[in-house]
């Protein structure tokens, strides 16, 4: 007995869709605030766009660029400073 109704193709379309957007978007959040907790979603968000065949495939591109851009900006900034946060005023 099934309780919920089948997956049509086009649901599934817009996840992915979705999915691209929310990469690319926390991606570029995350060159300014919490890069090291937002770039890994967007990493993860992105290759699974890109593994469902989005159609937005260079959205979902451009957020895994991002959300690289993010884990290595988090480790350039933490070296430096030698902590592993970074504050606006420099503290």
């Amino acid at each position: 007995m099934r309780l919920t109704a089948p997956p049509s193709a086009r649901t599934g379309r817009r996840d992915t869709e979705g999915m691209a957007v929310a990469s690319f978007a926390l991606g570029l959040l995350g060159l300014l605030v919490l890069n090291l907790v937002l770039g890994p979603i967007a990493i993860v968000l992105a290759l699974i766009a890109l593994r469902r065949n989005t159609p937005r495939r260079s959205r979902a591109l451009l957020g895994l660029g991002l959300g690289i851009a993010d884990v290595v900006l988090f480790a350039v900034l933490a070296s430096l400073h030698g902590a592993t946060s970074w504050t606006i005023w420099g503290g």
